[in-house]
């Protein structure tokens, strides 16, 4: 396992843990620490799928957990929403789990929209981050997976039945340097006004942003009506 993991987060499934390594191209573990730890601790490890040789989508970093129990985590270098459905696995222990690569079926991949860097066929986004909406707080339904666009000024929201995407942006001359994000819903009785996404600047890179060196962090709040016209 990784000596520190990012993205650490309870499943409301299972009530185990799971964190994020990023060691190329990357892996996420599982962590159940059963009735006596550390002595029970049975830790599962699976890495981004390489078929062929080839790497399908590298970087994790954020994750977070559906109310299904499917993990979701958002490749900050190779432009993927990836989600692990553990459920598929048909191998969990023995021999073939040596090099995690033993459950390629638990991964399902989705390539963010985006330009590509000048002259190659790298994104040219970062996702640095990610949450899933479990609640329908922003509106758009439940269990709903968002990456933080970094490098975009946006939020970039999936909805896993279509495959379609809503992009959030920021307008210049503001400028959204997204490195977190979480819901809050303060009154359910309330429509959309009762609820909304929030999320952070961060503190990296501030100066890049509209008002230059001094410029502080910043929140911003996302919400969506249900119609325009809605009051």
């Amino acid at each position: 396992m990784s000596p520190g993991s990012y993205g650490i987060i309870v499943d409301p499934v299972d009530n185990v843990a799971w964190g994020v390594g990023t060691e190329f191209p990357g892996r996420i573990y599982r962590m159940d620490i059963g009735n006596n730890p550390p002595e029970t601790c049975i830790t599962e490890v699976y890495e981004l799928p390489v078929i062929d040789g080839e790497v399908q989508g590298f970087g994790p970093r954020g994750l977070d957990v559906d109310k299904n129990g499917i993990v979701w985590t958002a490749l900050s270098g190779s432009s993927h929403l990836a989600s692990f459905d553990r459920s598929k696995c048909e191998v969990l222990n023995g021999p073939s789990v040596v090099n995690s690569q033993h459950c390629q079926e638990g991964w399902t991949l989705y390539e963010v929209p985006g330009p590509n860097m000048k002259g190659t066929d790298v994104k040219a986004d970062f996702h640095y981050y990610n949450w899933v909406d479990n609640y329908n707080t922003l509106g758009l339904g439940e269990n709903i997976p968002i990456a933080t666009g970094s490098g975009s000024d946006s939020l970039q929201v999936l909805d896993p039945e279509t495959g379609e995407w809503v992009f959030m942006r920021v307008p210049y001359p503001l400028g959204f340097y997204s490195r977190g994000l979480d819901g809050r819903i303060d009154d359910p009785d309330a429509g959309w006004k009762g609820r909304a996404v929030w999320a952070n600047y961060g503190t990296n890179f501030n100066w890049h942003t509209e008002g230059g060196k001094g410029t502080t962090s910043k929140m911003v709040k996302f919400q969506t009506r249900p119609n325009p016209l809605a009051n």
